[in-house]
């Protein structure tokens, strides 16, 4: 059994009997769980995050409503436990929404834009399979539908797939303290949050087979807010 929670802003909670095979994800966009900082479109967040279990929206906080609110009534649990959570979530919203707009001019100078309409994503998350034991973590980031940088947690660095990315490499790959901090997060406490929640919600049951790991360029229309927004791309 594999279970998936995406590391964000938000600790997802989940529930499903042994055998079940979960994923949870979380997106956040400069355009919703797209992020969209660049040309203003009436009407549409140019801000979005939000938390899925497998097609279940579990989290939603966008750049109108300024609010991170939980989108399930089984989520009432963090409220009943933590009743300044959602206050705290929506101050950490506020403060990613901020930085997505840094790192949406950071990208269009590295890639020599000047106008139009750009999308920043990310997707990161951690995984525990209850059957082996077995934990991962991952963080990939894109821009404008393309893969931009992502996290390797076996190494412990960071993979640059196109040229505009490298200088973002190096800054983060030089920051040791933060990605000790990172990889305690995604193999620990983003492990417990899950274990916590996956395991005692027996009230919540979704029966899913043959889920494969979906990746970034499956996601093109949804940007994520991450752990480590306080990084600028810069």
């Amino acid at each position: 059994t594999t279970a998936t929670l995406p590391t964000t802003l938000f600790h997802l909670n989940l529930g499903a009997r042994t055998g079940t095979t979960v994923t949870l994800y979380q997106y956040e966009y400069t355009l919703k769980t797209f992020i969209k900082m660049s040309e203003f479109i009436p009407n549409f967040p140019e801000f979005v995050t939000v938390g899925l279990v497998d097609e279940f929206q579990t989290v939603h906080y966008d750049s109108n409503t300024r609010r991170a609110e939980p989108k399930q009534d089984w989520m009432s649990r963090v409220t009943a436990e933590d009743p300044q959570y959602w206050e705290r979530e929506t101050q950490t919203c506020l403060g990613k929404q901020q930085a997505f707009k840094a790192n949406i001019e950071t990208a269009k100078q590295r890639f020599n834009q000047t106008g139009g309409v750009h999308v920043a994503q990310r997707m990161y998350g951690c995984e525990w399979d209850d059957d082996t034991g077995e934990v991962n973590g991952y963080d990939q980031w894109g821009y404008d539908g393309e893969d931009f940088i992502a996290f390797d947690l076996k190494t412990e660095t960071w993979t640059a797939p196109v040229p505009q990315a490298v200088i973002t490499k190096h800054k983060w790959d030089n920051n040791k303290a933060e990605i000790a901090l990172y990889k305690n997060y995604l193999i620990r406490e983003c492990i417990d949050w899950l274990k916590k929640y996956f395991l005692t919600n027996s009230n919540i049951t979704i029966n899913i087979t043959n889920i494969q790991r979906l990746t970034l360029s499956h996601f093109t229309h949804i940007a994520l807010s991450l752990i480590l927004s306080h990084l600028s791309m810069s």
